[in-house]
């Protein structure tokens, strides 16, 4: 296992009455690419949000890079170096492609700056093409690139990614994924939830399978893949 770069034991989370995670435990190494995986209203949001901080009604230890961020604020964990593409991509509809890009620009942890905007339109071509339109004007596609491409100028050491691939065509999804590849290349912690269980489990290094809010499977992803309980808990 790598060093860990987040750490959660025993996370419990409420909404309201509704008891929705029970005990979960997660650990992302430096470096490391971890699926987390479940049918729907499994609790795999619920979890990415409560390691956020945005689910305030929740128990159990989250550290980050050693530091304690149990009961942080979402801005807290943000400047340890967690970005965040959440579902529903959140681009600014008024600023434009740049001003969505930029305002999010900062240097990563020891001034690391491996992903400036010049990289970024690289890697995301239309992105360029489209660098003064505003975000109220491009496709779902675009949107999620620039989503992505904005948590990246943050220089993060993990990006989590929440149905990055939700509801777009097939070339783009083919885009995202290449991308994601790029991101475990160059050595960023990512933490992916995807219904393409199939994907999830080809890019990455663990994975983690959720069933009503507790963790039922749990290894390396290339032993997941041929567990026969596996298609039980996903549906397939």
């Amino acid at each position: 296992m790598a060093e860990a770069l987040l750490e959660a034991r025993g996370i419990h989370a409420w909404y309201g009455s509704s008891h929705v995670l029970h005990g979960i435990d997660l650990q992302i190494g430096r470096g490391q690419t971890v699926g987390l995986l479940g049918r729907n209203g499994m609790g795999k949001s619920t979890l990415i949000r409560t390691l956020l901080g945005h689910v305030t009604q929740r128990e159990g230890q989250i550290r980050v890079d050693g530091r304690d961020v149990s009961h942080a604020r979402p801005h807290e964990v943000a400047r340890l170096g967690v970005a965040y593409v959440p579902e529903g991509r959140g681009v600014f509809p008024n600023l434009s492609v740049r001003e969505n890009l930029v305002m999010a620009a900062r240097r990563g942890a020891a001034g690391r700056a491996d992903w400036p905007l010049d990289r970024v339109l690289q890697t995301f071509p239309r992105l360029q093409e489209r660098i003064g339109n505003l975000g109220s004007q491009l496709s779902g596609g675009e949107q999620q690139m620039l989503s992505i491409g904005r948590a990246l100028m943050t220089h993060p050491d993990l990006i989590i990614l929440d149905e990055a691939t939700e509801g777009l065509a097939p070339l783009i999804v083919a885009e995202i994924w290449r991308v994601i590849g790029t991101i475990r290349e160059g050595g960023i912690a990512t933490l992916i939830v995807d219904r393409d269980w199939r994907r999830v489990l080809a890019q990455s290094d663990r994975s983690l399978v959720l069933q009503k809010g507790q963790v039922v499977l749990a290894g390396d992803s290339g032993d997941l893949r041929t567990d026969p309980t596996l298609g039980t808990y996903l549906g397939v």
